[in-house]
């Protein structure tokens, strides 16, 4: 019973309603159970040292996005890693992209500075080779996949069955219409038969979706949350939609006001009444008094080892492959950022940093920063 009560005190710590989510789940997975009370360990010395830093002058995020890959096999109308160049559909790359061992010591240093979790993403993650070494490598610390769910192998899923310190996420848009209007024949198919093997193995699983208003009135329907929760699904991730590009047609996509203020009570009301855990941006950063990038919540890091702010943002002034990440987070880019605290202020936009382009262009110019771009010009 103690350990239970312990878990409890864990999951309350970062955020109660995760509670009455995965604690079921820890029952009836052991593994899960287990992994949940070495990794309450983790997080309690993390917060610790992210403290001590802290004190020092260096704020550190508890979670680090790490794009894996630029490659991936679907071309995904209106992609973010797309528009910021973090993904390149060219055979060669401008920049060369990190190894496994980079990526592994990366993960290591971020687990010495107090970096409780991992966000992989890419590009489609899954077409890094070993990408599983990544998770059993490190089994005090929590990985969150993000994938389109076309490519898991056999040999993956016998790996991850074996974990009890990773999710994976998959994306969809709603039903198979929805789905495969945006991201390809055939890949909802896929996904969700990605998502019911994930759950017949004992893997927690939740969804990924960009909200625009092409699929805002599916996902205001109770009904489809209540069937993802039915086949299994545990987390739901609603971001809504930042326009890639000048087009009008782009702009359109994105909610009006008063769609995002009746989506957001949407949301905290399947948060309150739904057995599904579900993450809203932007909507969810007014908790933190804004944008959570820059190392407030979270930093990025690319395919070829630079730093950004966030997965949406193009620009660094370090690359993990000639600096340490407590540097890069030290960086005046970083905490230029943060000190201009209307820079983390939406102002309608469903992104901050979208929202200041000239200032964040020439914030960044006064630091120095480069781009990123994965593609070759």
């Amino acid at each position: 019973m103690r350990p239970l009560l312990n878990l409890q005190e864990t999951i309350d710590l970062y955020d109660p309603n995760i509670a009455s989510v995965f604690l079921p789940w820890a029952c009836r997975h052991p593994k899960y159970l287990r992994s949940f009370l070495r990794l309450r360990r983790s997080y309690l010395q993390s917060e610790d040292i992210r403290k001590k830093h802290l004190n020092d002058g260096v704020k550190i995020p508890p979670f680090l996005i790490l794009s894996v890959t630029s490659k991936c096999n679907l071309k995904c109308n209106g992609c973010y890693a797309s528009a910021a160049g973090t993904v390149s559909h060219q055979q060669k790359t401008a920049k060369p992209t990190l190894e496994l061992h980079q990526w592994k010591h990366i993960i290591d240093e971020a687990r010495e500075i107090g970096v409780f979790g991992f966000v992989v993403a890419g590009g489609e993650p899954f077409l890094y080779p070993d990408l599983v070494d990544l998770f059993t490598t490190c089994k005090s610390r929590f990985f969150v996949v993000i994938t389109n769910g076309t490519l898991l192998k056999k040999e993956e899923y016998e790996t991850l069955k074996k974990l009890g310190n990773i999710a994976i996420i998959v994306s969809i848009e709603g039903d198979a219409l929805l789905t495969d209007e945006r991201r390809g024949k055939g890949v909802f198919e896929k996904a969700m038969n990605t998502l019911h093997r994930l759950n017949t193995i004992g893997v927690i699983n939740g969804i990924s979706v960009t909200i625009t208003r092409t699929n805002y009135n599916y996902w205001m329907k109770e009904e489809h949350i209540d069937r993802l929760i039915e086949r299994g699904i545990r987390v739901g991730i609603f971001i809504e939609h930042i326009p890639t590009t000048a087009d009008k047609q782009d702009y359109d996509l994105m909610l009006t006001k008063e769609e995002r203020e009746t989506f957001r009570a949407h949301m905290l009301k399947c948060r309150e009444t739904k057995s599904i855990y579900i993450v809203h941006s932007p909507g969810d950063e007014e908790y933190f008094g804004g944008c959570i990038s820059a190392g407030r919540g979270f930093a990025h890091v690319t395919p070829a080892g630079d730093l950004t702010p966030c997965p949406v943002s193009n620009i660094a002034t370090h690359n993990l492959t000639a600096s340490t990440l407590l540097e890069a987070l030290a960086s005046p880019l970083f905490t230029k950022i943060r000190e201009n605290e209307h820079l983390l202020e939406t102002e309608g936009m469903p992104c901050a940093l979208f929202a200041h382009p000239k200032e964040v262009d020439e914030l960044a110019q006064s630091v120095g920063a480069y781009k990123t771009d994965m593609n070759i010009k």
